[in-house]
């Protein structure tokens, strides 16, 4: 089969989670780029408005919607939202996240309850709601945005909940790939590894965590703006039509050794 243009995504539209800041705005820009229209998905709706407008300068439409991505009323009211909009939903990324960190013995059962709810329930719930859409559609493309802390421990930064949460991401886009293939939805899922955004990019820079990156990083940095972007591409676009249920370390090497 010769697939041609497989990275133009006009006529798709692309729904992404925790889209006002950080990764998320990187990835929607990236869409949008490609043509697709976007649907931005976060709790604070004057960040999301701003970056609407950026991505209405490339030329498609851009809808902002508030949602807390925790709230079950919340995320059927945006599904429903979005699909009375756009009539369908093609694409969808998990990217909303957050996490405590603390040593294990310290961690309360709030703070651990929390991180289950942002980082692993919410991936569920809203991927429930959407995929609803998908399958009558009986199309679709979910992109889980895990963590390469989802894949191995870590005994610089101690997490569990976090880790626990994100490696229940890792197995639930393998369920969800085998029990939705018949819809014609494929479920994969990205782990990012340390990458620079307006949260992160101080604490990257310092002299501890370089050095700790040039030891623990085969490629010796962190992961730069746009360097995400293509795996997510490639996973929303007609080239990876045969592809569901794998899981992609985006990590400049740090889970291979």
């Amino acid at each position: 089969m010769t697939i041609k243009n497989i990275f133009d995504f006009k006529g798709r539209v692309a729904v992404i989670t925790g889209a006002s800041s950080g990764l998320g705005v990187q990835m929607a820009k990236a869409f949008a780029k490609q043509g697709a229209d976007v649907v931005i998905m976060a709790r604070r709706l004057e960040k999301l408005e701003a970056v609407a407008k950026e991505i209405e300068e490339l030329g498609v439409r851009c809808l902002p919607v508030r949602c807390d991505v925790t709230d079950t009323e919340a995320i059927k009211e945006a599904a429903a939202l979005v699909e009375k909009e756009f009539g369908k939903v093609d694409i969808l990324v998990n990217n909303a996240g957050s996490g405590h960190v603390g040593p294990a013995e310290e961690t309360t059962d709030e703070q651990w309850g929390g991180t289950i709810r942002i980082d692993l329930d919410s991936v569920f719930k809203v991927s429930r709601e959407f995929g609803k859409i998908m399958i009558k559609n009986k199309y679709g493309r979910i992109i889980n945005i895990s963590s390469m802390y989802g894949l191995v421990g870590n005994s610089a930064l101690p997490s569990a909940s976090y880790h626990a949460a994100k490696g229940g991401v890792v197995n639930l886009t393998r369920a969800l790939a085998a029990e939705w293939a018949k819809h014609g939805i494929n479920v994969n899922c990205i782990c990012p590894g340390y990458f620079a955004t307006e949260l992160t990019i101080d604490t990257l820079n310092t002299e501890s965590f370089t050095e700790y990156m040039k030891a623990t990083v085969p490629l010796g940095r962190y992961g730069n703006e746009g360097e995400l972007d293509s795996t997510a591409l490639y996973l929303a676009s007609e080239a990876s039509s045969y592809v569901t249920g794998v899981i992609i370390p985006v990590d400049g090497g740090y889970t291979c050794v």
